[in-house]
């Protein structure tokens, strides 16, 4: 069984910065692609980014492009995402999901598991 935990939100001001961790027990979680989504009140669970299984390959949306950077260790079965220059439409749940196939999918149903997700919240 695959489980995600996720870490490290909170509430910062706008410009602030914030890293959230999630982490996966599991023997395999070297052969996973991973992702971040988020999901505001009253919105549809939106793609964040992924990260390929060796981590050399990352996708964005475009309203986090050069703001935040999502990266891995697969040593401590961990991934990242370091969000910066957040801005008060950052604010959401923000969840940690895996997928077993190779494609970096902006498409939720994709992700096979998932965390249970760490609010962050960014003040104007």
């Amino acid at each position: 069984q695959v489980q995600l935990v996720e870490s490290g939100g909170g509430s910062v001001q706008a410009g602030g910065s914030l890293r959230l961790s999630c982490e996966v027990s599991g023997r395999t979680f070297s052969r996973y692609t991973m992702a971040w989504f988020r999901q505001a009140p009253g919105k549809e669970r939106e793609f964040v980014t992924a990260i390929s299984w060796s981590g050399g390959t990352t996708y964005y949306a475009d309203s986090v492009k050069g703001r935040f950077t999502i990266s891995r260790d697969n040593a401590k079965n961990t991934v990242y995402l370091q969000m910066n220059s957040l801005k008060p439409e950052d604010t959401a749940v923000y969840y940690c999901a895996a997928s077993g196939g190779s494609n970096l999918s902006r498409n939720r149903y994709v992700y096979n598991y998932w965390g249970q997700g760490t609010q962050v919240t960014v003040s104007s």
